[in-house]
């Protein structure tokens, strides 16, 4: 497959080389959003807890007995204080708890991963840098660091499992999140401002999408 290059920066925001990057992973011609949004749709159902839980008719608390007999009072007939028309009483239909996942085939995921990308670097919010080898583990020392690659607002830094300090920097920062190199997802590329690959995360993942 024909690559294309794109530049590779290091931590000082200059640039430090090229990394070959597929056209059909990252510049595909036409966006299909309606994917994405499907993939977005089934991300936050599978992350549902599905704990929401009403109790019935036989789950609440209260007596058994019959309040009053069938017939003769000249009032409704009832047969418990749990009834559900009653205050206190069971929920009809209520919810359950249950999963909220269904079926969203691999190949619709990883082509939606795909358009996301594209989106990302036609828009300009995509970046590479060399990798995230950092001397200290402080969250200002490393907000100096992206502030000089020009990263401002919310951002998503893939490669997390090649450096420690880095991912204990990122856990202190509201508007960063840190991920490993295969736990790109479609939600949170779209919900970050701009999105910081290594190198070595990027090439990993490419491998893993490309068509």
């Amino acid at each position: 497959m024909a690559t294309f290059p794109h530049p590779v920066l290091n931590l000082d925001g200059k640039q430090a080389g090229t990394v070959d990057l597929l056209p059909e992973v990252f510049k595909l011609e036409e966006i299909n959003t309606h994917l994405i949004w499907e993939a977005v749709r089934h991300f936050l159902a599978k992350r549902r807890a599905g704990t929401a839980k009403t109790k019935d008719k036989s789950e609440v608390s209260g007596s058994g007995k019959k309040l009053w007999k069938q017939k003769g009072t000249g009032r409704a007939r009832v047969g418990s204080v749990r009834s559900p028309l009653w205050r206190h009483g069971g929920i009809v239909h209520g919810p359950n708890p249950r999963s909220y996942d269904y079926a969203f085939p691999k190949k619709a995921r990883r082509s939606a991963l795909r358009n996301a990308l594209s989106s990302k670097l036609a828009s300009g919010q995509l970046m590479v840098v060399d990798n995230w080898d950092i001397d200290t583990h402080k969250t200002k020392a490393f907000a100096g660091t992206l502030s000089k690659l020009g990263v401002n607002g919310s951002a998503l830094l893939v490669g997390a499992e090649g450096s420690r300090n880095m991912e204990l920097a990122a856990g202190n920062n509201p508007k960063v999140m840190a991920i490993a190199s295969l736990g790109v997802n479609v939600y949170d590329l779209l919900k970050h401002d701009q999105v910081v690959f290594s190198k070595d995360a990027i090439l990993a993942l490419q491998e893993v999408v490309k068509p």
